[in-house]
């Protein structure tokens, strides 16, 4: 190959390069409008749970929702669970709902974890991720506190103290 065409292979990679930067760059200040953000309604969806009884979202409106997304081989989604139970067991007569959505596992696998960890609120099972993809879950746990009247209140990513749950599930009784 000349020099002539060494150049336009580099020129032509620099500006391919450049136009990968550029996109990236545009990618990360652009907002997707998809993205569910506190002050948005939560997506409706049904799943089964554990026992294989569906739950609605949108059949739960007028109580407060704990939306927790985890996995069995998760150690914080393990870590928080006594205290997601501890504030259901508190509050649940108050109409608070929390929902355990574990992603993707055998019901086997979820079944010998939450007997492990003693926890009996509903757990949902998003076999196939679709409300996984739904949510846009990334890092695990990812919990999302929903109102009454279905709006999201707070997100928050990663364990949960005890303290962080009960403040969060204050703002979202009924």
């Amino acid at each position: 190959m000349n020099t002539k065409n060494r150049t336009s292979v580099r020129i032509a990679i620099l500006g391919i390069l450049l136009v990968a930067l550029v996109f990236a760059v545009y990618s990360s200040f652009v907002k997707d409008p998809n993205v569910i953000k506190v002050g948005r309604d939560a997506p409706n969806f049904s799943l089964e749970q554990l026992n294989g009884t569906p739950v609605t979202l949108s059949d739960l409106r007028g109580k407060g929702v704990v939306l927790n997304f985890w996995g069995t081989w998760c150690e914080p989604c393990k870590a928080e669970m006594p205290a997601l139970q501890k504030q259901y067991e508190a509050s649940k007569d108050k109409g608070l709902v929390v929902l355990g959505v574990n992603i993707g596992e055998s019901a086997i696998t979820v079944e010998q974890f939450v007997k492990q960890v003693d926890v009996n609120f509903p757990i949902l099972m998003d076999r196939q991720s679709n409300i996984t993809k739904l949510y846009r879950i990334g890092p695990i746990p990812t919990t999302f506190f929903i109102d009454p009247d279905g709006e999201v209140q707070e997100i928050f990513v990663g364990q949960m103290t005890e303290s962080i749950i009960a403040e969060n599930v204050a703002k979202i009784l009924p």
